[in-house]
């Protein structure tokens, strides 16, 4: 724990973000309202999305990362027949065309591009492309190649139907774009598509139900929360004495990173096997036993 961290507030919050502000706005505003300056983010939304932000405030920004690989519920309009540069309505039109398509024909575009796909990134992203971000090539009208990518389509549900206009309900893995799905859909058409409205919903078991505004965060959800949907080891008094220490440790069988717990269940930090033996990632707590 670095010096002054236990008396600074730390937590997580729930933050819903509004249209035409970044994410780093969004956290911007969350540190004036909180006087604090550890402020950080969790999966990055558009500036004309709206919707869940987590929020990490104080020790809670070094779990973040582990929030990062979260499925993500979003609901959005796209509308076909027009092609923009940025796949949304931010953008300059590139392109229009006549749409004629049935609501059988947009379902069944939607199937195809539902399951395990290969997506690339828009060129309007924050993707690093050779060491930039792939947006700046882009404002400077330089062309950008960003490999495709395996993401996961879990649900692409149709909500509403009034051609050109379509709503629908998408549940992806991380680092899919929404954008990219409506595009595709409409270039699978021969339309062309772009979003007109995005929204996300909910990050893992987090929704936005509970979100506040940025200026007005409400009060703090405990340290812990971020990492609870880790599978977790409870420890004993002396092992758990190591862990505060940041030692290394017999490995818990356990895939991916996990929760180190004390055996009053309080969180030490978090490990991950690494053949036979376990390392910490981030620990907590200190060797004091406070956390």
């Amino acid at each position: 724990m670095s010096p002054g961290e236990g008396t600074a507030p730390s937590g997580l919050l729930l933050i819903d973000k509004p249209a035409g502000i970044t994410s780093h706005d969004a956290v911007d505003r969350v540190r004036r309202a909180l006087s604090t300056r550890k402020v950080g983010h969790a999966g990055t939304l558009d500036p004309m999305a709206t919707g869940l932000l987590l929020v990490g405030v104080g020790r809670a920004t070094r779990l973040l990362r582990f929030l990062a690989d979260l499925p993500k519920t979003y609901f959005a309009t796209g509308l076909l027949g027009i092609e923009t540069d940025t796949l949304d309505a931010e953008g300059r039109v590139a392109r229009k065309r006549e749409v004629n398509v049935s609501e059988r024909e947009l379902r069944a575009a939607m199937a195809v591009f539902t399951g395990n796909i290969l997506q690339a990134p828009p060129a309007f992203s924050a993707v690093k492309v050779g060491g930039r971000r792939s947006y700046e090539a882009a404002r400077r009208g330089e062309p950008v190649a960003s490999p495709p990518r395996p993401v996961r389509v879990f649900a692409f549900d149709l909500l509403r139907f009034h051609a050109p206009s379509f709503d629908v309900a998408v549940e992806c893995s991380s680092g899919t774009y929404v954008r990219t799905l409506i595009a595709d859909v409409g270039a699978h058409l021969g339309c062309g598509a772009h979003v007109t409205a995005l929204r996300r919903t909910a990050i893992g078991p987090f929704g936005v139900d509970r979100a506040r505004p940025p200026e007005d965060p409400g009060r703090l959800l405990p340290v812990e929360r971020a990492a609870e949907h880790l599978p977790s080891v409870t420890l004993q008094t002396e092992e758990a004495r190591a862990a505060r220490s940041g030692a290394i440790l017999g490995p818990a069988g356990v895939g991916g990173p996990y929760r180190v717990l004390a055996s009053d269940g309080r969180l030490i930090g978090i490990y991950r096997d690494d053949g036979a033996k376990a390392v910490p990632e981030v620990i907590l707590a200190s060797a004091s036993g406070a956390s």
